[in-house]
């Protein structure tokens, strides 16, 4: 057996400890917590919060017989489906019958003794699985309940070293990722702006142009895609290289300014549960987008469910008045690291995507937005009208912006093909 340590375990990472193990934040909910039924009926059983790893043992918690004034004798029975019971201490004065069995059952004149013996009574999990559920019987003359066992490994805790402890080290705890295709000019600024601020904050680029030129400089990770691969692909390329706990996704035409505060995104996502928060882009005009949505869904039939997508959000954070949760934000968010990759960016998105990212991780992701961190978005004016085009900008709306009969998937195909939904509603 090979044990390892960590001097600075406690010191660098928020975690309590529960039923001896780690619980990290994120990851355990009031789903988890134990509760136990008080008996209505006769029975007193575990509601929730029992829980084993495959192929181990548990003592099962709460389990009672409750009735007044019942001569003769007290019986009661268990069954599961994916495990055995079995007891870890014998109490004299009872019939046990099933010990290592699927079905176990107890009797006994005494109900004192019944209840001693019931707190001893263990699960064996059997037949193996990563992450289900057993669903156990629990039955007296008259009555009867059912309770789960939760069958899992507990979630893998992800560290990471947060840097010293007076302020946020924000080279320590973000990665700065962003995707690229032609546009190196806009690309340096990008750069340029951000050295201004975080002169050593790692930036990883995916980048998918046919003939691609060196980026380099200093915490700089450029990474070479297939011609055209995409946008989506690009994302999950950069995700893919971060190794800080956070994540911080910008486009290539965005410039940083003295607004651009990461340690303000650093710090709601350090004292919140949320996974993923978005600022603000002032466009050139002097407007600030949010792009704050609520995306519902109504259960339909065999054809499919439908989604509905509506601007705002769903209340203020309290403590921090500027930000306020939704399930959608706009495409300047810094991210936990670890609850991006479970999401990913779907790869069949190579031009357009940016909703599809968020309906996928609906249920998955706490989602935030706070107006007072902004970036700013390169002018696209010059670029957009005819003889203010490069060949470059040329090159880059020719695949930006396909035909209309140009095959492609685009977020409404796969809301359908893969969500899916027969119909969407938005504002």
């Amino acid at each position: 057996m090979q044990c390892f340590k960590a001097q600075s375990f406690k010191e660098q990472n928020n975690t309590g400890i529960r039923s001896s193990r780690v619980s990290v934040r994120g990851t355990f909910t009031a789903a988890d917590s134990l509760i136990i039924a008080d008996a209505n009926n006769p029975l007193q059983y575990p509601t929730q919060g029992v829980e084993v790893r495959p192929t181990r043992t548990i003592l099962i918690p709460g389990l009672s017989l409750n009735v007044k004034y019942k001569k003769g004798q007290h019986l009661v029975h268990l069954t599961a489906t994916m495990g055995t019971f079995d007891t870890a201490v014998l109490v004299d004065g009872l019939q046990i019958s099933g010990e290592g069995e699927m079905h176990i059952s107890f009797v006994s004149d005494s109900l004192a003794l019944l209840n001693r013996q019931l707190q001893f009574v263990t699960y064996t999990n059997t037949q193996f699985h990563p992450n289900t559920a057993d669903v156990v019987q629990f039955k007296t003359t008259g009555f009867q309940a059912v309770f789960t066992i939760k069958i899992r490994h507990p979630p893998m805790p992800t560290f990471y070293n947060p840097g010293p402890k007076r302020d946020y080290n924000v080279s320590t705890l973000v990665t700065i990722a962003t995707k690229t295709f032609l546009r190196y000019d806009k690309l340096q600024d990008l750069i340029d702006s951000i050295r201004k601020f975080y002169p050593t904050v790692t930036i990883v680029i995916a980048d998918d142009t046919k003939d691609p030129k060196p980026v380099k400089g200093p915490y700089i990770e450029h990474y070479l895609m297939p011609f055209g691969k995409g946008w989506f692909p690009g994302r999950n390329l950069a995700v893919s290289q971060v190794t800080t706990k956070y994540v911080l996704w910008v486009d290539d035409d965005f410039i940083f300014t003295s607004n651009t505060k990461l340690e303000k995104m650093v710090d709601i996502l350090e004292r919140t549960t949320l996974d993923l928060v978005g600022g603000g882009v002032r466009e050139v005009t002097g407007y600030t987008a949010n792009y704050r949505h609520i995306i519902t869904t109504d259960a339909g039939d065999e054809e499919g469910d439908c989604l509905h997508i509506r601007k705002g959000y769903h209340h203020v954070i309290e403590g921090f008045p500027n930000c306020v949760v939704a399930d959608a934000v706009i495409n300047f968010f810094m991210a936990r690291t670890e609850k991006i990759r479970k999401v990913t960016f779907d790869p069949r998105l190579a031009r357009v995507g940016h909703l599809a990212f968020f309906i996928d991780g609906l249920g998955t992701l706490h989602v935030g937005s706070c107006d007072d961190v902004i970036i700013n978005h390169a002018s696209k004016i010059k670029g957009m009208l005819p003889w203010g085009q490069s060949e470059t900008d040329k090159a880059y709306s020719a695949f930006r912006y396909p035909s209309e009969k140009e095959e492609k998937v685009n977020e409404y195909d796969l809301y359908y093909l893969k969500n899916h939904f027969k119909c969407i509603t938005s504002d």
